[in-house]
């Protein structure tokens, strides 16, 4: 929301209150508040009339600094607020200067200039950004409406990510932005995933800790800040610091929440019924069968909405015209090892039996005269399960629970943007709050059951909508994209601006969900899609079975299904490291590397932290990207290339750029149908080009997050050590671009490529004497 007309004015009939001089400030119990006129204080009658700022600093987290800016103090709260967690080793230090007040929590300060006021942050005493003088201010409309503004000054060269999952350009500098969760598919400002949090390049991030519509000015409204505000008398906010942006989101998803671990089976391939089509249990197995008949590993189907009968989304029960034996078919399926995924939806449809039964024991949201809220979108008269009501929360897993004691295994949660803010929920809750905050409750509904059922670590949903702390509740995919080339492209900026968001698995619908995509964009989707931390083919109006587009379709899909299936040890790793550090499986360049170039880039990532992917975005199968210094192995060729430039190729439908980081080892597994199995049994390790002086780790886990094989290889004067920690079985050893060796205590074999060396026997180290 803008509120200047330029550099100098105030719009029309606006007016503004802005912080002018701090006259007192308490430190207490590790909370300290400032008080601050609104006019310069020259004597002691200066002080009537004129009104006053009141800001509270605290850290719940070391590197953290919470500022809470009240122009009024006398509002009480309404419900609900974020969860956050607290650490109770901070102990913030402050102390007093002639001119300044200073608050620190670990590495991060907030120095407070008395007069003029202002806020200045420092990380390891070096400055990341500042409020300057009437940067904070109270705004009053023509309409009387009244917001309280923040900005925080930009440097030169300094580019702002993040704020959710966003299709609009990768870097947010020059957009406006409002936090509002909007069913509006791929092509739009909108988004269904709104995250008030945003990192920038020179290591720092902000959390404005609103569930209300937030809106943010980035480089537009004033070109050198980034400009936040929200509608009332407070605004609260969060400066996060850090070392590194990694660091950043580590100290971000600790404070709001790490992503869960997804069980190993989710990285396998979802197939779904499509929305619209038509199928029974004989359609289904066809679609099953057809993927076994051609050698095409599945591992997950999904029955899209029309499970239930029309109309009565959601009854929670299987169309029984189309479904006459679901528990028998369910069986069946999950005799062919497949996990099985449902539709589902927080609405429940006037014709649903579960109406009246919800309106009945006020489970439905509703009015303040107790009237069922209600609209005719999407479903005819449907209303909304109210989860601030725990009987109605009880309720609503009762119904899922009945689902997966036939079978099912997780669900997809769709939709929880299509929110009322004019109604009156069952613990009090504020309706604008509600909007956004909704599918929080409604996704964590949903995951706390199947982790109630199948255990910690073993739950899934597939969701559409979150909020900031929804990373606790994984996988989230991208919504409606169309069958074109640029909607994958803006597919992966949503996937990109929401990892850098605080979320660390994300997929999307391959090949475009609406329409139907001709074969070279599927065969191309395919590629990425199975090169993404999940991977679902789901569309409108059409199956998405390859044979459907052409045969080769057919070959590309197997080739990169079984492609990840045998990325899988490297998958789970990295995942586990996700879970653990909050820093995301689905990475920006930017996010890993300090390269210039590399602040730009949104058509290629990193996928964990060692194997970079470049889609293919062209029919003619053209791609640029760009590789960071040192020497890259592409993993589906072998060939090596020297980083720091950009580099053009021509790609068939079996190939696109991944390359494999130097100074890395990348574990191949030996089953390439599986996403489940013993990741360390005969596994080859990949080592890439490793410099003369550095090392390289690798550590593979079994499901239950057991280390299975940890080794390190170390280079140093052309000597290669080999030191083993942990080998439950044996394993191989795969040099690339080294040729000769001597002096070696282990079975040795040459092969084209470089050096195959196989250790039959655990030991605790090996040298090899390298000659190039």
């Amino acid at each position: 929301m803008k509120f200047t007309d330029g550099q100098w004015l105030l719009r029309e009939k606006h007016s503004i209150l802005n912080p002018k001089q701090a006259f007192d400030a308490c430190f207490l119990d590790g909370k300290l508040t400032v008080y601050v006129y609104t006019k310069e204080i020259e004597d002691r009658a200066q002080t009537l009339d004129q009104g006053t700022f009141t800001l509270h600093f605290t850290s719940d987290l070391h590197d953290t600094i919470q500022v809470q800016i009240n122009h009024f103090e006398g509002l009480r709260k309404h419900g609900p607020e974020f969860i956050c967690f607290h650490e109770d080793s901070v102990e913030p230090e402050f102390w007093e200067e002639e001119e300044s007040y200073h608050y620190r929590s670990g590495k991060l300060e907030a120095v407070i200039q008395k007069a003029p006021f202002s806020l200045e942050y420092y990380y390891e005493g070096k400055q990341i950004t500042k409020s300057e003088s009437k940067a904070i201010a109270n705004i009053k409309n023509e309409k009387d409406e009244v917001y309280t503004r923040e900005q925080l000054t930009l440097s030169v060269g300094e580019y702002v990510y993040g704020l959710g999952e966003r299709f609009t350009p990768f870097i947010k500098n020059g957009q406006a932005v409002d936090i509002w969760n909007e069913d509006g598919g791929t092509s739009s400002e909108l988004s269904y995933k709104n995250i008030p949090f945003y990192i920038t390049n020179k290591n720092y991030g902000v959390f404005v800790k609103h569930l209300e519509k937030v809106s943010f000015e980035v480089a537009s409204e004033q070109a050198e800040r980034v400009q936040f505000s929200v509608a009332g008398e407070q605004l609260s906010y969060v400066m996060i610091g850090g070392t590194s942006m990694k660091e950043v989101l580590q100290n971000y998803t600790r404070l709001m929440g790490t992503p869960s671990l997804p069980p190993a089976w989710t990285f396998g391939l979802w197939l779904s019924t499509s929305f619209t089509t038509n199928y029974d249990e004989e359609m289904v197995t066809s679609l099953i069968d057809g993927m076994e008949e051609r050698q095409i590993p599945l591992h997950v189907f999904h029955f899209d909405c029309f499970w239930m009968k029309e109309c009565e989304w959601c009854n929670f029960k299987w169309d029984s015209k189309t479904f006459q034996d679901p528990v028998g078919m369910l069986r069946r399926m999950k005799a062919k090892k497949l996990k099985i995924c449902v539709w589902i939806n927080p609405y429940i449809a006037q014709k649903s039996p579960l109406f009246q039964e919800g309106m009945k024991n006020h489970y439905l949201v509703e009015y303040a005269n107790g009237d069922v809220w209600q609209w005719d979108r999407w479903q005819a008269g449907m209303g909304l399960v109210d989860f601030t009501n725990p009987e109605a929360y009880e309720w609503y897993q009762e119904k899922l629970e009945k689902l997966i004691d036939m079978g099912v295994d997780c669900f997809k949660t769709d939709f929880g943007e299509r929110i009322p803010t004019n109604v009156v929920y069952y613990d009090g809750s504020d309706p604008i709050k509600m909007h956004n905050y909704y599918t929080y409750l409604y996704n964590q509904c949903v995951f706390e059951l199947l982790e109630r059922k199948f255990g910690k670590k073993k739950a899934a949903v597939f969701a559409r909508s979150a909020t900031a702390g929804s990373q606790k509740f994984p996988v989230h995919w991208g919504g409606d994209c169309w069958a074109t080339y640029e909607s994958m492209a803006e597919t992966l900026r949503g996937g990109l601006s929401l990892c850098m968001s605080g979320f660390g698995f994300w997929s999307h619908d391959i090949s475009g969900f609406e329409k139907t995509a001709p074969p070279d964009i599927y065969k191309r989707w395919v590629a990425f899609g199975l090169l993404s931390t999940h991977s679902r083919l789901h569309g409108s109006t059409s199956y998405r079975v390859p044979w459907l587009f052409d045969e080769e379709s057919v070959l590309v899909l197997k080739f990169f299904t079984q492609l990840k299936c045998k990325l899988m040890p490297y998958l789970w790793s990295e995942a586990i490291q996700t879970a653990k550090t909050g820093i995301p499986m689905l990475r920006t360049m930017v996010l890993e590397f300090q390269d210039p170039a590399c602040r730009f880039l949104d058509t290629q990532y990193m996928l964990g932290e060692k194997l970079l992917v470049a889609p293919v975005f062209s029919k003619e199968g053209e791609v640029t990207y760009y590789l960071p210094k040192g020497k890259w192995v592409d993993l589906l060729t072998g060939n090596c290339k020297e980083g720091g430039t950009y580099y053009e190729e021509s790609c068939d439908y079996f190939h696109l750029p991944l390359y494999a980081r130097p100074n890395t080892i990348i574990p191949i597994g030996n089953n390439e149908q599986e996403v489940e199995y013993d990741f360390a049994k005969n596994v080859t390790l990949h080592v890439m080009p490793l410099e003369d002086g550095k090392k390289a780790d690798c550590q593979i886990y079994n499901t239950e997050e057991e280390v299975m094989l940890h080794l390190t290889i170390a280079r140093e004067n052309d000597t290669y050590t080999i030191n083993i920690r942990k080998a439950i079985h044996p394993f191989s050893v795969l040099f690339h671009t080294l040729h000769t060796i001597i002096d070696c205590e282990c079975q040795v074999s040459l092969i084209s490529e470089g050096l195959l060396v196989s250790i039959e026997e655990q030991r605790e180290e090996i040298s090899l004497v390298a000659k190039e």
